[in-house]
């Protein structure tokens, strides 16, 4: 009888030993499933997250690349704007009145006039000449026309200066230079020895202009050639 009992004692914890092994296992199986499917898991949270990193690199990388080009359209906008404004009519005073002109013909002008303010009146020639040639509508036309027949008679160029003076005369009568332009025809009249067509110059200036202080020195010197 304990024999009996005895074996099915053992019989019983053997059971239990196996369902206790089997339980093991199982859970052994649970853990080792679970683990894996932590690191599936977080072998998917690296990857979002790396590409987050990408995204947001990439969202950093347009924002630069946005602001370079803002900043360059910035730089082409004020390029272009400075090189229009090179081309825009500037307001010049002009023996005293005041005109509109390009820039190109105010720095031609203004490089022709140093050029006779320095008394190099062979290269101020050239550069007025020039002038007349590049712009022939200038509104600095008159007094282009008056300095290079000036520019003329200092080189001697007697003729071409008379030329230049008279059409001043002709194309602006009412030029604020053209009492100066007919007392320089006279000058250029008496050194191609024309006395005569000088008198009636200087006499034709003090008519024209009465009031001017070219008038007078019209009036000395036309008493000096009677």
């Amino acid at each position: 009888m304990e024999q009996s009992q005895i074996a099915n004692r053992t019989l019983v914890e053997q059971a239990v030993q196996q369902q206790s092994q089997q339980q093991n296992q199982q859970i052994n199986q649970a853990v080792t499933q679970l683990r894996s499917a932590l690191l599936d898991l977080q072998a998917q949270i690296d990857k979002l997250r790396a590409e987050l990193a990408q995204s947001l690199g990439a969202q950093e990388r347009l924002a630069r690349d946005l602001t370079e080009l803002q900043l360059r359209q910035r730089d082409v906008l004020s390029s272009v704007d400075d090189r229009l404004r090179r081309f825009e009519p500037v307001r010049v005073n002009m023996d005293g009145r005041e005109v509109m002109v390009d820039p190109a013909e105010k720095a031609d002008f203004d490089r022709a006039m140093a050029l006779f303010r320095q008394a190099d009146f062979v290269a101020a020639q050239s550069a007025l000449g020039a002038f007349l040639l590049r712009h022939p509508q200038s509104a600095y036309l008159p007094s282009v026309l008056f300095w290079l027949g000036n520019a003329q008679y200092a080189n001697k160029a007697y003729r071409e200066a008379m030329t230049n003076f008279q059409r001043l005369l002709t194309e602006s009568p009412s030029h604020p230079r053209a009492a100066e332009a007919m007392l320089a025809i006279s000058n250029v009249q008496v050194e191609l020895k024309d006395l005569k067509g000088a008198r009636k110059t200087l006499e034709d200036l003090i008519k024209a202009h009465p009031a001017s202080e070219t008038a007078g020195t019209a009036r000395e010197r036309l008493s000096r050639l009677r």
